[in-house]
């Protein structure tokens, strides 16, 4: 061979040794996807996946790409979208390094896990009483649990865990307790903010004196929230909190500690997590892939505005505004950089300092501050000071102006003064107090102006109102005729509004009904003295032309338990939908409200009938089966007869079905979900039915089933029913108000439908059709097994058995027949 190709051969297989004598000697040492071992280590963008599902990863993070950027070891989703990353354990959360490519992690000397920074600092350790550095792991596990164990030997003694010692996630697995040897209660601490997950000013513990309930702190010193005792199946004020297909919950005690735990069901695929956020609520989310977004399921404390401090020192807290702080007039953000990470808890700063006496007397009266008031305000927390002598509003405002210390008052009868920082301000809708605030005068607008403007203003007006007035009114007269021509409802008709003209009857949005997670809904009349609701839409993004298309098929929806649709505006970004107007008003006034009459048995029942054929002729004779998604007493209206109809069922089709998941939850209605909503399954019809019995329960009882009762202490109210109806006692749970007055022959077919609808599986709930046919007493049944999720019984084979008028049986193909009924059936058909 010619020496020239000979050496062009043998050049590859040099560069080939070269390569390897490099990576033997030079190169990073490797280790296995998800441990460490005494010879590894993990830096930069290197990471560990967990085994054997690749739930977890574990490596560097940061919260943010700003510079200068601070980094962590966390651990995250790994099923979870990483646009959507989400942390659920920090290491080194109060000690980020600067440079992630020259830190480590790695196993140091003593056996511990260690995070070095560059200059080879100690930045974090396990801190765990380890064997000697060759014989430790490790390792992250599927479960998220990050483990220290002792590789020595087969066994594995595990010398620590990340699981526990949570940082703001509580994981399947993971105990949130109090060890009563030691003294460490496992806590979970909020973020600081959006971007830094220092330990921030919210935390959730167990009560630290024995009591086997759940508290949430803020700065670890103020509890603003219990979750009620636990009474063997639930924490009291928590119903939501219970096991079900898909979580086991127990609560467990010993000598040596207290602790509370969950783990999943076999099989659930679910990814789910509980956090205490930022926003100083405990909150249980569940990822749903289909939408690419962790939904909420449920938070407490319920209301965002109970979060003690949310707001900071002079920062007020209104639920129908996003955020849900702001800063009261004259003040600005403390700490713009932390709102803006939405950290509210720094409150805000006076921009203008006031003016108080000097030696007794007062300031010149220009300069003088002055009060804001401020109508329907929940009165700060704070210390305050009732001055009993003080008989006048006047005399009030003159005892506030002469105390530097001062910065608010009110006047109710009696005076009141309140000192330095106000705390804990509300907005609230209706109710609550006024409240007098101390401002600056330059804050507020004077008063005086001089005699010369005043004329001079009023004189330029007159000659310009004399002007126009004839004008103004002959034009007027002819917008009045045509728009009385334009807005003349017609039967039969779907109008399509201008903005302007809603605007219009409605005087200028003026008289709200109410409002939801769509939006608020206005009171209008038309020229033709025909009354109208307006709704205005929120989060409704489709093109002008989808969304008249898709109107137009609502439009065409009309039977007598549904709200009619009379017309539409779509202009720009605006939408709106106009209704026949209700008035008697929603459900929820009526039954809940103490100063409603009592709504006597029959008309119960044939609300409860009426709007279940409302939903009947949505899943079932529509040309496409519309699924409400968000029943609950709120959407259920009642003309002046006490008719039942059904509104807002057109909104599931003008949004999409997945707005029901974050809009519900987010305003309150989450006892109305079905279980499947968290298992990220597509919905059906059978959803409907589950959030239809649970407003069952609400009629009959007059109450909602969440709301407390002095009597029962296990106050969720279906799980009560359930135990009274078990011992034979259809009256117990009957609205006491009704003093028993109601047919017996009706009262059990309701209880029937209403557990029969809230059934854990779906396919064991009856459909809406076949509801309507057990109201209306063609079709009988026998009481149903008591849900899972109610916690009363064991499982227990149990059935149903569908029964005409006739003799001949009606029977689900998913449910079993059994003869529990005096009556006989013909066939049978059973449950897959």
């Amino acid at each position: 061979m010619d020496p020239s190709k000979r050496l062009w051969l043998s050049f590859p297989v040099s560069l080939l040794n070269l390569i390897f004598l490099v990576s033997l000697f030079g190169a990073r040492p490797t280790f296995a996807a998800s441990s460490i071992s005494a010879e590894q280590s993990l830096s930069g963008d290197q990471t560990l996946t967990s085994s054997p599902g690749g739930n977890f990863v574990l490596g560097f993070f940061s919260p943010t790409r700003a510079e200068p950027r601070k980094f962590y070891i966390g651990i995250w989703y790994g099923k979870v979208s990483q646009s959507q990353k989400t942390v659920v354990w920090v290491a080194n959360r109060e000690a980020p390094v600067s440079d992630n490519t020259t830190s480590e992690l790695r196993i140091a000397g003593d056996g511990n896990l260690v995070l070095l920074d560059r200059s080879g600092t100690l930045v974090w350790s396990t801190n765990a009483t380890s064997v000697a550095a060759n014989s430790t792991v490790a390792e992250l596990l599927d479960s998220g649990n990050l483990v220290l164990r002792d590789g020595s030997n087969s066994s594995g003694r595990v010398l620590w865990q990340s699981i526990d010692n949570p940082t703001d996630h509580w994981l399947p697995g993971g105990k949130l307790g109090l060890n009563k040897v030691t003294g460490k209660n496992q806590r979970l601490t909020s973020w600081r903010n959006s971007e830094d997950p220092a330990p921030g000013i919210f935390s959730l513990e167990i009560d630290p004196n024995g009591a086997s309930e759940y508290l949430i702190l803020w700065n670890q010193s103020r509890v603003f929230w219990r979750s009620g005792t636990w009474n063997g199946q639930i924490f009291s004020l928590v119903p939501e909190m219970t096991s079900n297909y898909v979580y086991d919950f127990q609560y467990i005690t010993t000598p040596e500690e207290n602790y509370f735990n969950y783990s999943m069901k076999p099989n659930v695929t679910l990814i789910s997590r509980f956090m205490m956020d930022l926003s100083g609520q405990i909150k249980q989310r569940t990822w749903v892939d289909n939408t690419g977004n962790w939904i909420l399921f449920w938070s407490q404390p319920r209301a965002q505005c109970d979060v003690y401090m949310l707001c900071g020192p002079f920062g007020i807290c209104n639920e129908r505004s996003l955020p849900f702080c702001s800063c009261l007039r004259g003040f600005s953000e403390a700490s713009p950089g932390s709102w803006n990470l939405s950290d509210f808890t720094g409150g805000c700063a006076r921009r203008t300092p006031l003016l108080c006496p000097r030696n007794g007397t007062s300031v010149n009266g220009g300069d003088q501050d002055r009060f804001l008031r401020m109508d329907n305000i929940k009165l700060p927390d704070n210390y305050r000071l009732s001055l009993s002598a003080v008989t006048s509003a006047g005399e009030c405002e003159s005892s506030c102006l002469r105390n530097c210390s001062c910065t608010a008052y009110s006047y109710d009868g009696r005076c009141s003064m309140w000192f330095g920082e106000l705390t804990n301000l509300q907005q609230l809708g209706d109710g609550g107090g006024t409240l007098y605030l101390r401002l600056a005068a330059s804050e507020l607008p004077n008063s005086k102006s001089s005699k010369g403007k005043i004329i001079g203003v009023a004189v330029g007006a007159a000659a310009v109102m004399l002007g126009a007035i004839a004008l103004a009114l002959a034009l007027l007269w002819r917008r009045r005729r045509r728009r009385f021509k334009a807005l003349r409802v017609v039967d039969g008709t779907l109008v399509p509004f201008r903005y302007g003209d809603l605007r219009w009857v409605t005087k200028n949005f003026s008289e709200k009904l109410g409002g939801g997670g769509f939006g608020s809904v206005f009171k209008g009349t038309m020229p033709d003295s025909t009354q109208v609701a307006v709704k205005k839409l929120e989060g409704i993004f489709q093109g002008e032309k989808q969304f008249r298309t898709e109107v137009s098929t609502i439009g065409t929806i009309q039977h007598v338990n549904l709200v009619r649709l009379r017309g539409f505006c779509s202009e720009g970004t605006r939408r709106l939908l106009v209704y026949d107007y209700m008035p008697k008003g929603s459900l929820d006034t009526v039954m809940f409200r103490d100063c409603s009459p009592v709504v006597d048995w029959g008309t119960r029942y044939q609300i409860i009938l009426g709007t279940a054929r409302g939903l009947a002729y949505l899943h079932e004779k529509c040309r496409d089966c519309i699924i409400h998604c968000d029943i609950k007493p709120e959407n259920i209206l009642l003309d002046a007869s006490f008719l039942p109809k059904v509104a807002d069922f057109g909104l599931a089709k003008l949004v999409g079905r997945d707005f029901s998941r974050v809009l519900t939850t987010m305003r309150g209605t989450r006892g109305y979900l079905a279980p499947e909503w968290i298992s990220g399954v597509p919905i059906t019809a059978k959803a409907d039915v589950y959030s239809f019995g649970m407003m069952v329960f609400e009629i009959v009882s007059g109450r909602r089933n969440s709301d407390p009762v002095a009597e029962v202490k296990n106050w969720f109210f279906p799980t009560w029913a359930a135990s009274r109806l078990g011992e034979g006692d259809m009256l117990g749970p009957l609205d006491p108000r009704l003093h028993g007055d109601a047919r017996m022959e009706e009262l059990e077919r309701v209880w029937r439908v209403a557990f029969w609808c809230i059934q854990d599986e779906e396919s064991c709930r009856p459909t809406m059709g076949q509801v309507v046919q057990i109201l209306e007493g063609v079709v009988v049944v026998n009481m149903p097994p008591v849900p899972r999720s109610l916690q009363l019984f064991g499982d227990k084979p149990e059935s149903i058995v569908f029964f005409t008028d006739g003799g001949s049986q009606v029977a689900s193909s998913n449910m079993i027949s059994s003869n529990s009924q005096n009556k006989s059936t013909t066939s049978t058909s059973s449950m897959d």
